[in-house]
């Protein structure tokens, strides 16, 4: 131990605690949806008790108190503002969160475990927003996602396509001679599957490329390293040692904005439906679309769970359900239809780089 490493140590703990501070305020953020007023002086004192009880050793109980104090204020401040929550599936540093920050700058990004908790928050009104990535250029639908959809009272009011640039991030003062083992998701793991070889690097799969940078910034894990996006670096006090590492360079991940209040207007529009499982359904729907002069942009089908040889299908296409021979069509296609869905139209967003 020197005064070098113990420096260091303590820039890591400062790193930690201001996450943990802005993790505090997201979810002071999201307790607002659930009570009438900003103000709770029951639960502040309750609060207060609470660290004051926890306060030991060199942290005395007056420092407690008057350091959340502080972060209470603040808190307020906050909740008293009109900030848009916007729920995104992954840690902080996902490339959701690059698509919440593309669709409304000063928006608040939360982060959620599951694609079923953004679905559940944001039809329920827990979020103004959410951020879900529906296809992959390179992996295709995200079935997840697509069987979400079909299941939740939500609608699509716009579309994020996301360029998708990888690099490897390593703990400060990694030597790259050392590197042996490099972790992230399945998927990046893939993409990246030519670099990896080229290096003679171990490839281990971690639920999320965010989380394997949240994971190695948390372990310090000797001779190891995780491809993510250079965002994930900031968050989590990690050197970019390569960008671009990415086997392919037109990699498009599309997101879709969900809401539970429906837009009219929009570029694109999107539905999803069934048809009997009998010859020349699906070409009857798709006619429909042909004889009115609509631009099918994605055709998609995903089988229905418990029925054999019956399928959904997703369709995007260009117009909107304010024009006439769109809104003729979808008559036409619903009349038609099993199960049928309007998720929505929305406006085309430009790709998003880093």
């Amino acid at each position: 131990m020197n005064l070098e490493k113990v420096r260091k140590e303590i820039d890591t703990i400062d790193f930690e605690i201001i996450k943990l501070i802005k993790r505090r305020m997201e979810l002071a953020l999201t307790s607002k949806k659930f009570k009438d007023k900003v103000f709770d002086p029951e639960r502040e004192k309750k609060v207060l008790e609470n660290v004051v009880n926890y306060a030991h050793g060199v942290i005395s109980p007056r420092f407690t108190k008057e350091l959340f104090n502080v972060i209470l204020k603040e808190s307020k401040e906050l909740q008293s503002r009109d900030y848009k929550l916007i729920a995104f599936q992954g840690e902080h540093g996902a490339y959701g969160e690059i698509s919440v920050e593309s669709f409304d700058k000063k928006g608040i990004a939360i982060p959620l475990n599951t694609f079923a908790e953004v679905f559940h928050g944001v039809e329920k009104g827990y979020y103004d927003y959410g951020v879900v990535p529906v296809e992959n250029s390179l992996g295709g639908s995200i079935l997840d996602v697509n069987s979400l959809l079909t299941k939740h009272d939500v609608y699509v009011v716009k579309e994020i396509p996301v360029k998708i640039q990888h690099s490897l991030l390593v703990l400060p003062d990694t030597n790259y001679r050392d590197i042996r083992v490099v972790y992230s998701h399945p998927q990046a793991l893939s993409q990246c599957k030519n670099f990896l070889e080229r290096h003679n690097f171990e490839a281990r799969p971690y639920y999320d490329t965010a989380g394997a940078a949240k994971m190695l910034f948390e372990e310090k894990l000797d001779s190891a390293a995780v491809i993510a996006n250079k965002l994930c670096a900031k968050l989590y006090h990690l050197e970019i040692l390569m960008e671009n590492i990415e086997d392919h360079s037109e990699n498009i991940t599309r997101f879709f904005v969900i809401s539970n209040k429906p837009k009219t207007k929009g570029e694109k529009t999107s539905i999803i439906f069934s048809t009997k499982h009998k010859a020349g359904s699906l070409f009857k729907i798709l006619e429909i679309f042909a004889e009115n002069k609509i631009n099918l942009t994605r055709i998609e089908s995903m089988a229905i769970s418990g029925k054999p040889n019956n399928y959904m299908f997703f369709i995007d296409f260009e117009g909107s359900t304010e024009e006439s021979n769109v809104e003729k069509a979808l008559k036409l296609v619903k009349g038609k239809t099993e199960f049928y869905k309007w998720l929505g139209s929305y406006e085309k967003g430009a790709i998003v780089c880093e």
